[in-house]
């Protein structure tokens, strides 16, 4: 039998080769790892929904940034977690507020670790919803100045980044003329910017105690069989004063990530959201698949799809590994 003379799996015969001609490859640079952050001291109170990420006080959170920061993940994202809530999210743009304090602590331990701070009511409003509510609804521009008040407390405190979530029309105009009238130019702002309405965000909405107490979020997260729309929606975006766009969830819309990679020359961040991440752990614990492949290949997927960045509860763990030089 005559066989061609190009043959594929001559590429593929040693691991050397392998790893020779491999096209796309996992740095710890790629990171970004979420944090919860409760009051109190002395607090790391494992999350059941989501194995090994925690409700970490300030003193603990510190700790652990230091450890996520030794593995060479470059940034952190910060979500806050109130002692009381009410309908407007007050302490979410309070001084001090769970977020502010966390922020404040970490920039003076760890002066180059990059902190995000997620820009959203939801963690803090009785009710749940990612605005204000009027009249049995998301009113979206009231709810524009709390967010700017958000950002900009953040920024006092002293955040390197600020990332709206909230999917308010406008929202991001009014976070970056907020921050630019106060002097804080030079913040940037990573846009939660193709945020679908996805069921794969239960097992964070326990973590952040953040479900909503009535009604979905389907009138402003995104419809999940749209792609052009969320393109709309990042051009809007950048418009408005983005610096980094983001699709949210990842694997199951690695078609948007590729999309808006291919779209937009800014740099596109992918988040591997909670629902994602909690499928492989349960799969993992049964033994139905190898949980530390499953999570290599998805993050090497999200990064061949066209991502920059991709904010992962994974990232400790790959980032282990790529130091211990296994991926």
């Amino acid at each position: 039998m005559a066989f061609p003379q190009n043959r594929g799996r001559r590429l593929r015969r040693t691991e050397a080769i392998r790893a020779m001609v491999r096209e796309t490859s996992l740095s710890t640079r790629d990171f970004i790892f979420p944090f919860f952050v409760v009051h109190g001291r002395g607090v790391k109170r494992e999350i059941p929904s989501m194995p090994g990420n925690f409700h970490l006080s300030v003193d603990e959170l510190a700790r652990e940034a230091a450890l996520v920061s030794g593995l060479g993940i470059p940034a952190v994202l910060l979500f806050g977690i109130p002692d009381k809530k009410d309908p407007l999210g007050k302490e979410s743009y309070s001084e001090r507020g769970i977020v502010q304090q966390a922020v404040r602590a970490l920039k003076k331990e760890l002066p180059d670790l990059c902190v995000i701070t997620d820009v959203c009511l939801c963690e803090y409003t009785d009710h749940g919803h990612c605005g204000m509510i009027i009249d049995g609804r998301v009113d979206n521009d009231s709810t524009l100045e709390l967010l700017a008040k958000q950002a900009l407390s953040h920024a006092e405190a002293g955040a390197d980044m600020v990332a709206p979530s909230d999917m308010m029309d406008g929202r991001v105009r009014a976070v970056r003329e907020a921050l630019d009238e106060k002097g804080f130019t030079e913040i940037s702002i990573m846009s939660y910017a193709a945020k679908y309405s996805s069921s794969f965000y239960g097992p964070f909405r326990e973590a952040a105690e953040s479900a909503p107490a009535f009604g979905d979020r389907k009138t402003y997260q995104m419809d999940p069989p749209n792609v052009r729309e969320a393109l709309r929606e990042v051009a809007l975006d950048l418009e408005e004063g983005a610096d980094i766009v983001m699709v949210k969830p990842a694997l199951a819309y690695l078609d948007v990530v590729r999309r808006v990679r291919e779209s937009f020359n800014v740099p596109v961040a992918a988040y591997n959201v909670s629902g994602e991440f909690s499928m492989v752990k349960a799969a993992d614990r049964l033994g139905w698949v190898d949980g530390e492949r499953a999570m290599l290949e998805i993050l090497t997927g999200i990064k061949r799809a066209g991502a920059d960045i991709i904010i992962t509860y994974f990232a400790r763990e790959a980032a282990k590994l790529i130091q211990e030089g296994r991926v």
